[in-house]
């Protein structure tokens, strides 16, 4: 029996799918929804409308970093708090998304993935920040 490891191209899946659906929740909000429209949404469910913008800013930004890999565990902690105010937005529509107005049951599960996310690291093909290059860069500078 082989005893290959391939938990590095399950997290690859795992981040590329990630950041695929937070860019396309980014944009709709920008595109669809506009920032306006997403900002008057926010207040109507009980948040301040000008998070809206920062939220639009940390779906586009954190699923273009989650693609890439850079970060990936700070990265994946950071959008976190969103889904759990996605997950606040929809559990007065029960469990299943195909309820009236969606309920929590999407919310939960990305809530969940993005944790095991954050859990695994990046995997395999991501961006890294090699640290004695980092640590050479700013010894030079210091210089």
């Amino acid at each position: 029996m082989h005893n290959r490891d391939f938990s590095p191209y399950a997290a690859l899946v795992l981040r590329i799918s990630l950041g695929v659906m937070f860019i396309a929740h980014g944009l709709l909000k920008l595109f669809v929804f506009t920032l306006p429209g997403t900002a008057q949404f926010f207040t109507s469910v009980g948040f301040p409308g000008w998070s809206a913008y920062p939220v639009t800013f940390m779906e586009i930004s954190g699923g273009i970093l989650l693609i890439t890999g850079f970060a990936t565990r700070w990265v994946a902690l950071a959008l976190i708090p969103i889904l759990l105010g996605a997950m606040y937005v929809h559990l007065g529509n029960g469990w299943l998304f195909t309820n009236a107005n969606g309920g929590w049951e999407y919310a939960a599960f990305l809530t969940l993935a993005t944790a095991v996310q954050a859990l695994l690291g990046s995997g395999a093909y991501a961006l890294r920040l090699n640290r004695e290059v980092a640590a050479h860069a700013i010894e030079s500078r210091s210089a």
